[in-house]
């Protein structure tokens, strides 16, 4: 019997001790602070890739592209997204085939444009999908002879 003493003993306290700790932690969760809800928000990165062209030389392209018929939105010597997603736009209606149309310059538009550089007559030093040497040289040249000036 007493060890049944003892533990009737020992279990009134420790039974109020977990009913108590399990009672704080649900009046704890209960009482917590409604989480905060952040307000999303879309930002869109306007990635800037010239290929090596001076702003002047950048205009020239978006206004022979403009004038091709697909709007590179602002003249303003900068090739973003939208000016590069023009640019996909004639080199995919010309056959050029430079890929999804998304503005981004990968290795199907740089194949693309390599594709109409060549075309016209420019040396990009091949088809590769890479914006070389060549490639950005026949670019430059291609802003000077085909571009125009707005």
């Amino acid at each position: 019997m007493t060890s049944n003493t003892l533990t009737k003993a020992l279990l009134g306290p420790l039974t109020a001790a977990a009913l108590s700790i399990g009672t704080l932690a649900g009046a704890t969760t209960a009482t917590a602070a409604p989480a905060q809800q952040v307000p999303t928000q879309t930002v869109t990165i306007q990635a800037v890739n010239n290929l090596g062209l001076t702003t002047t030389e950048a205009k020239s392209v978006q206004c022979y592209v403009r004038d091709a018929g697909f709007s590179p939105g602002a003249i303003d010597g900068q090739l973003g997204s939208n000016s590069w997603k023009a640019w996909q736009r004639f080199l995919n209606d010309r056959g050029f085939n430079a890929g999804t149309v998304d503005g981004s310059v990968g290795p199907n538009t740089i194949r693309g444009l390599q594709r109409f550089l060549t075309y016209i007559g420019c040396d990009t030093g091949g088809i590769d999908g890479i914006a070389g040497t060549k490639t950005r040289a026949a670019w430059k040249a291609f802003s000077h002879l085909g571009g125009g000036w707005c």
